[in-house]
């Protein structure tokens, strides 16, 4: 079960027939049984012949007030990354004991008005000179701290910020689109499977410049524990969405550059392309 956020309202997606439904998002969301709710609409609602319609004319970014929240160094390519990136400001060890430590990282990523859509641009600042995409599952949680779906995000990262000295990290991590999701939410109470792939393909003026893969097995701490952390003194009274960390690291030797084209493709959700901009 797939749901789509649209301008004309709730897009449900099982077993190829498309349902729309209007609902407040946020209500319809932050839902513990959600994927029962969905269940029972699309038996009592009947298919739509235009959804496929829809999805390319009117689709939005899967979130309405909800805060996007991140995870760090969750997976071993991502601690060496970030070890790379800050040796030189002498903070490499921090992101060595993160990874080992029982405690995650957790950050505040974005509001939602900094979220861009499928289709949107993303940004890369000004005043950084290495910057990358990172590709993570994306849990969709409640405000009871129950995780109810999965989707695609991507973490925009300014690398080079970041390694000056970690913290810094807010800098490079939040500012206007610097994080997009989509297309659509998959609803499932079941964790998804270790060997679920995500996929990160780069194109620029239409020539591949990066491609990178990894699966769900890389993945070093449990979705639930990452949630229980999250929400231990925080909450949420319209739900969160919790990015789970990257497994792909693009080398020192690549940055992004206005008009470059990410897609990240994970298994059983679908995929997200944005634009990359700089103003």
């Amino acid at each position: 079960m797939k749901i789509y956020h649209t301008r004309s309202g709730l897009l449900l997606e099982e077993q190829g027939q498309y349902y729309l439904h209007e609902a407040e998002w946020d209500e319809f969301i932050n839902d513990d049984e959600l994927g029962q709710k969905c269940a029972r609409l699309c038996q009592e609602l009947k298919p739509v012949e235009n959804g496929e319609d829809l999805l390319g004319e009117q689709l939005l970014a899967p979130i309405g007030h909800q805060e996007v929240w991140a995870s760090g160094v969750t997976y071993y390519q991502s601690k060496i990354g970030r070890e790379e990136e800050a040796k030189a400001a002498g903070g490499s060890d921090f992101y060595a004991r993160v990874y080992l430590a029982d405690r995650p990282e957790l950050f505040f990523k974005a509001t939602a008005a900094r979220v861009s859509g499928p289709g949107d641009p993303i940004r890369i600042r000004k005043d950084s000179t290495w910057d990358v995409p990172e590709p993570e599952l994306t849990l969709v949680v409640t405000s009871n701290a129950k995780i109810v779906g999965y989707t695609i995000g991507n973490d925009m990262s300014s690398r080079s910020i970041e390694g000056e000295n970690p913290l810094y990290l807010p800098q490079a991590k939040t500012y206007d689109a610097s994080a997009a999701l989509g297309p659509c939410i998959l609803v499932s109470e079941a964790p998804l499977p270790d060997s679920t792939g995500i996929h990160l393909e780069i194109k620029r003026q239409r020539e591949l410049v990066f491609t990178g893969q990894t699966d769900l097995s890389q993945l070093k701490r449990k979705p639930d524990d990452l949630v229980e952390y999250l929400c231990r003194e925080t909450s949420f009274p319209y739900g969160v969405f919790l990015m789970t960390g990257t497994g792909i690291v693009p080398g020192s030797d690549f940055t992004l550059q206005p008009g470059d084209e990410v897609t990240i493709a994970i298994d059983g959700i679908g995929s997200l392309t944005n634009t990359v901009e700089k103003r």
